[in-house]
């Protein structure tokens, strides 16, 4: 092994390499140079004397490492705040820092409103205490994650400010968020009304592990409606308040103007005047920091503006009710509409599905686009084989890769040098990946994927991977398990670029050799089959598998430790393997150490190029959900959607229902337009009223993905909103709770509906009695009338049916049922079909034809029946239509019927001749004729 000598020397060699070099005590008193970091422009200290501040040139605001705010919280709630020493000295004596002193930046956390009282008063960093805090899961190390752990998106990782306007600004709402594993920071700023439905719609978009607000939000006595009902909504998030000043405007804007990358720049565009929105901006920056104990470095961020009118919205409770992303009955059951689409084969991937599910895109020139993709990669197999499995799953997480490159640790550990060696080889791997993915994407027809042959050809790849090349073994990749992954890292640099390291790996790789004879002589010496074993925790160690009964008095020789036996395989080391052990970690901690030098360097020299690979991320991301579309559409017969003023749907089917049952389920047809566009749906409990108005809304977000759709065929206006109350099996009984969640659910729908919106509305009025109920339905139909949205409205309220006598826009279905006799022929039962019919359901009286299959007396169903049809006819007689209302109807239905024919029409002129003709037959048969006007009055 290289003595002290040769480690200074190889240390001095190192430096001259680099530039740069600082020495602190090694081990056993001897001297070691530690690297001085310079990614970017900063130097960063490296022990808790010299951590008084980054150089002048330094970006203020923070970044992440793996030391950072999730790998802290999972040592338990109580230790989450840091002590001085840790990472306070270091970040209160940044002179370029909004924070000069502990006593200036006052945070508090809380998980909800029950410690409001407390959370909210003053306290510095230091003492102020994170009682409230949730478990979480913490982010998995510092290293990016493989593309099989598709998965791993789902471990909260992102960081929201929230800051609102106060005055005659209340209700002007700005947010900034960034995910610690994607150095991405999104603005957005909206008006939201009473009920800050798009600020709570968005957080569960983001699924944040943290919320952070102005401490004015939420003083004692004195909480903003804002803070409430973020609270309420997020109970198991942490929360945690800064000072006011901290949300300043002007600092947002300078953060942004020094980390937002050259490629990203026109964010200044969009921002300068989004107040709110930099304030929030300025307030997370600093907080990540804080947290992290690290920077990005400057010029490195994706900052992107995201508005709320570039996609619908779709409200929290209407993305519950539809199982969008989470079932219901278990969050781990994949009976989602997520679950229907997600063949993805990168995190990157799924993330960018999941978002788009939340919020589907309102361009229908952007949908086309996606949908051509979609449309070349099923006519094109040998593409879509190529791209899948051969090159799209071979990508690891790109985005987090990039969020580890442009990040500064403020300190270098073991740990962080080990990192970035391995984030140097995943950064190889990815750039090896980049020429066959443009030679897949060459002979494309279509413009996304001409766009991303053409983003591909950027000469940057090409300059990175020959700088890494030039000191990175060619045979150097990312590999699965921890030995062979510590074997790439370890030899990762090519020999003779520095002899020093390579005197060292040759000092490692005698340590292993010399361990593998040790275990063969000890197997040879006690005649056991022992071999060589290796796990990341306990180094190497002996394995063996042996049945209790042929060891010597059913017990291992003692010279063996630490023992475990898992059914017939044992695991132990011993004296002599620990020490070499030892011998082996501190022969790695010298190669990591110049290792990670060369590697410094390596990285300063490519830095200037790396943003690119913000365009490859977006591309592979991209192209890995357009593949997961196409390949859902393999597995069933989905169609192409196409997009005008109609809501057209022959033979749909619901996708959920449809991968539950591994078969294709009932399929009905959906006809709405401007001038029917109401629909009420009847028909008896269980008879596929809720399921069916469910399709609906998923076949639509499914279609403004960029998705096909299961049907027949499909045309789709595009949705701005879209809006459902669906009846859980709860709602069947009275109760003032299921009441009250009801009010609360139509008055946010009419709040804010507007004309693009399509509403779905089931069992609405159930909580209350059958009066109220038809009175609270009747009025919401009716103002709803007033827009032009598309609403299915489904009710057992009967009486509603009779609304389309004033509302020619009104159209009447429900769902057949047939009923059969039991065999001995004494009973009658209800047979389900599942079609959807034209006018209203004629099983009137289903609850009294439930209670004659029942033991109740005849005499009282007899009584029943006989008020029922005197409560029915009398119910008749009022609401008969008259021949002029009738006329008016068939007026109006047929103006609609010309105009939507003038607007949409693709039929040649002998064609459209014979439909008109058909239109015009159709009004005649509905006017009434003299005659019957005479019998009807």
């Amino acid at each position: 092994m290289a003595g002290a000598g040769g480690r200074a020397a190889a240390s001095a060699a190192s430096e001259s390499y680099t530039g740069r070099g600082s020495s602190t005590p090694g081990v056993g008193g001897r001297t070691e140079h530690t690297p001085r970091y310079t990614l970017g422009l900063l130097q960063t200290p490296h022990s808790s004397e010299s951590t008084g501040g980054a150089s002048s040139g330094a970006a203020r605001p923070g970044g992440s490492s793996g030391e950072g705010l999730a790998a802290r919280r999972a040592a338990g709630n109580s230790a989450v705040k840091p002590s001085v020493s840790e990472r306070g000295e270091s970040y209160f004596g940044d002179k370029s820092s909004c924070v000069e002193n502990a006593n200036t930046l006052n945070l508090t956390s809380s998980s909800s409103v029950r410690g409001l009282n407390s959370a909210c008063i003053g306290k510095t960093p230091l003492s102020s205490g994170r009682s409230g805090c949730r478990s979480h899961t913490p982010l998995m190390g510092y290293s990016v994650t493989s593309s099989s752990a598709v998965s791993a998106h789902t471990v909260a990782s992102v960081i929201v400010a929230v800051v609102e306007g106060r005055g005659l600004a209340r209700g002007e709402v700005g947010m900034a968020s960034i995910d610690l594993k994607n150095p991405e920071m999104i603005l957005s700023q909206f008006a939201d009304n009473t009920t800050y439905a798009k600020v709570i719609t968005k957080l569960k978009i983001l699924t944040p592990l943290e919320i952070i607000m102005s401490n004015t939000a939420c003083d004692a006595g004195n909480t903003t409606n804002l803070f409430g009902l973020i609270t309420e909504h997020f109970k198991n998030v942490t929360f945690t308040t800064v000072q006011r000043k901290y949300f300043n405007e002007t600092k947002g804007l300078e953060y942004i103007e020094q980390l937002c990358a050259s490629e990203f720049s026109t964010i200044f565009m969009e921002v300068q005047s989004k107040y709110y929105c930099l304030a929030a901006a300025a307030a997370l920056l600093k907080y990540v920091e804080f947290i992290q104990n690290a920077v990005y470095a400057p010029k490195s961020l994706k900052v992107r503006f995201q508005g709320s009118e570039k996609t619908a919205m779709i409200d929290s409770s209407s993305a519950q009710n539809l199982e969008l992303v989470i079932n219901n009955r278990d969050s781990r059951n994949g009976h989602t509409l997520l679950g229907v689409l997600n063949y993805t084969k990168t995190p990157g991937g799924s993330r960018r599905l999941r978002s788009n599910i939340l919020e589907p895109l309102v361009d229908a020139e952007t949908i086309n686009t996606r949908l051509d993709c979609v449309q070349e990669l099923l006519q094109d197999e040998e593409l879509f084989f190529g791209l899948q499995g051969g090159i799209i799953s071979k990508f690891l997480d790109t985005e987090q890769l990039l969020s580890v490159l442009v990040q500064i640790p403020k300190q270098d550990t073991v740990k962080t040098a080990e990192s970035k060696i391995t984030n140097l080889i995943y950064l190889k791997h990815t750039l090896e990946l980049v020429e066959p993915l443009k030679a897949a994407l060459r002979s494309c027809n279509t413009q996304l994927l001409k766009a991303y042959y053409n983003s591909l050809e950027d000469t940057r790849f090409g300059i990175i991977l020959e700088k890494i090349t030039s000191v990175i073994n060619d045979d150097t990749r990312y590999t699965k398990g921890c030995l062979s992954m510590r074997t790439q890292k370890c030899y990762a640099v090519k020999p003779n670029i520095n002899e020093f390291l390579d005197i060292a790996r040759r000092t490692y790789t005698e340590i292993v050799d010399d361990i593998a004879g040790m275990i063969t002589q000890l197997a040879e010496k006690y005649s056991l089959p022992m071999k060589t074993s290796f796990s990341s925790a306990r180094g190497f160690f002996i394995q063996m598998n042996a049945d209790c009964s042929t060891l010597p008095n059913g017990q291992l020789p003692s010279e063996f430790t630490k023992i475990t036996k898992m059914k017939n395989t044992y695991s132990f080391t011993s004296a002599d393997l620990i020490k070499m052990n030892e011998r082996c970690q501190e022969s790695l901690r010298e190669i990591y150490h110049m290792t990670y030098l060369i590697v410094c360097k390596l990285l300063n020299e490519i830095y200037e190029h790396i943003h690119c690979l913000y365009k490859l991320s977006d591309i592979v991301s991209m192209l890995d959900m357009l593949l997961s579309f196409a390949h859902a559409c393999t597995l069933s017969d989905y169609v192409r959607p196409e997009f005008t003023d109609t809501l057209a749907i022959k033979q749909g089917w619901h996708p959920i229902l449809e991968k539950i049952a591994m078969e294709k389920p009932v399929s009905n047809n959906t006809y709405l337009t401007e001038g029917n566009n109401f629909v009420i749906i009847t028909g008896p409990n269980m008879s596929g009223k809720s399921t069916y108005l469910k399709q609906i809304a998923l076949c639509q977000i499914m279609a403004q993905i960029g998705s096909y759709v299961p049907a027949e065929y499909c045309s789709f206006r595009i949705a701005e909103q879209i809006f459902t109350r669906i009846g859980m099996d709860d709602d069947i009984e009275t109760n003032a709770s299921t009441f009250m969640k009801e009010m609360k659910e139509i008055t946010y729908i009419i709040q804010n509906a507007n004309d693009k919106s399509l509403i779905i509305i089931d069992e609405l009025g159930r909580g209350t009695s059958a009066e109220e109920g038809i009175g609270i339905c009747y009025a919401a139909c009716e103002y709803l009338l007033n827009l032009k949205a598309f609403t299915l409205f489904a009710t057992h309220f009967l009486e509603l049916c009779h609304i389309d006598a004033l509302y020619p826009n009104v159209e009447n279905y429900h769902f057949e049922v047939q009923h059969v006799r039991s065999s001995a022929g004494n009973k009658e039962k209800i047979a389900y079909t599942y079609t959807l019919s034209k006018g209203y359901t004629e099983e009137k009286n289903y609850g009294l034809k439930a209670a004659e299959v029942s033991s109740l007396p005849s005499s009282i169903i007899l009584d029943a029946k006989e008020i029922t049809s005197h409560i029915a006819q009398q119910i008749l007689h009022r609401q008969k239509s008259t021949p002029e209302m009738m006329k008016q109807r068939a007026a109006y239905q047929l103006a609609m019927r010309l105009v939507q024919t003038a607007r949409n029409s693709r039929l040649d002129p002998d064609s459209l001749r014979v439909y008109l003709k058909a239109l015009k037959k159709k009004y005649e048969a509905s006017c009434p004729t003299p005659r019957e006007n005479d019998e009807q009055q």
